[in-house]
């Protein structure tokens, strides 16, 4: 095992609206309970990162922070009570708690004061994550895939599975074709989804989603969506609909597309302040309309289920990496997210 370090490089969000800074950060000089030190190999960005440097949610109380909530490691080092990794292991970083213990969050310093992690974070070189945010794999397991398996997947499918209960032959809208959506449309035609209509601005996004297992595509930038998805469906009742996107019209189009006792999905937050206007009675009568928290996922019990598909080739996740970039450009990847020129997640090399 390497020499344990004692100072690291983190992308670190020191105001909200600005661009992340990339400098060196002290590590703790001993781990508490339930705490595992781990060395990243590469981490994706969420588009709740961005929402994050935005302040979709409002003011961030715990400004500067580190960020990052998907990741793939070796753990170095691992503190008092820690029994569900050992150091050499292979893992999966997540945000969704998993097994073992919940640790107090780290005490990082940068520039002589504290610095503010949560739980896991991931856009740094070296971390100290709580135990439950750790899940071991085996250590020939591909680095990207192990990563994506921290949200992108974990969240996607669990969409599917646990807040939709799709069914095979129903009929699925998936609005917002990003990183989650993408893997949400993977699971439908892996569920036997018998129309699945992905939804976005970015046509680089659709092609992708058509590879993915959409069986039609809308770019609502140039068509009507809400006509356009009418027609595609041909009369055909729409089960389920699913907002990535937050926009409070998108999930009022949502809730009258469906039928009387379909399923819409709030996966997108939408910014502090928006409201959503919708008439109620159909919730009396069997239609639903939930949020959901990184699709209910279980990281325990999903990361080896989901894991096994991708060893026996039935997920593509080689197409789902669109783009990498090196830590100190990790502002140029998040541009890249922003403006559409990536389709698939963004991953940052360690």
């Amino acid at each position: 095992m390497p020499e344990r370090p004692t100072t690291t490089q983190a992308a670190i969000l020191v105001a909200q609206q600005d661009p992340l800074v990339v400098d060196t950060i002290e590590l703790p000089a001993e781990l508490g309970v339930g705490q595992v030190l781990v060395q990243l190999q590469v981490s994706g960005i969420c588009g709740s990162q961005l929402g994050e440097i935005d302040g979709v949610k409002g003011a961030d109380r715990y400004l500067p922070h580190l960020m990052g909530h998907e990741g793939f490691a070796t753990v170095l080092e691992i503190g008092p009570g820690v029994k569900q990794v050992q150091p050499g292991d292979s893992v999966v970083l997540h945000w969704r708690p998993g097994a073992g213990i919940q640790a107090d969050p780290p005490k990082y310093r940068w520039q002589g004061e504290p610095l503010n992690a949560g739980w896991v974070t991931t856009f740094n070189r070296h971390a100290v994550v709580s135990e439950n945010r750790c899940t071991k794999v085996p250590a020939n397991t591909d680095a990207d895939a192990a990563a994506l398996f921290g949200c992108a997947i974990t969240t996607g499918f669990g969409v599917i599975e646990n807040n939709a209960g799709l069914r095979m032959g129903e009929a699925v809208v998936v609005f917002g074709a990003g990183g989650i959506g993408l893997n949400m449309i993977q699971a439908a035609a892996l569920l036997s989804a018998s129309v699945i209509i992905a939804v976005d601005l970015f046509d680089s996004r659709l092609e992708l989603a058509r590879q993915l297992g959409a069986t039609h595509t809308i770019n609502s930038s140039r068509e009507d969506g809400e006509a356009r998805i009418r027609e595609l469906l041909e009369g055909q009742p729409l089960d389920v609909f699913i907002d990535n996107t937050g926009v409070p019209a998108v999930i009022e189009q949502g809730y009258q597309l469906t039928h009387g006792q379909g399923r819409v999905i709030l996966v997108g937050v939408p910014r502090q302040g928006s409201n959503v206007s919708l008439h109620t009675l159909p919730l009396h009568f069997g239609k639903v309309l939930t949020g959901s928290h990184g699709g209910e996922s279980q990281p325990a019990r999903d990361i080896p289920r989901y894991l096994r598909l991708l060893q026996q080739g039935r997920l593509q996740l080689d197409r789902f990496v669109s783009s990498r970039y090196p830590l100190e450009e990790i502002n140029t990847a998040i541009a890249a997210m922003r403006d559409g020129a990536t389709a698939g997640r963004v991953m940052i090399d360690l």
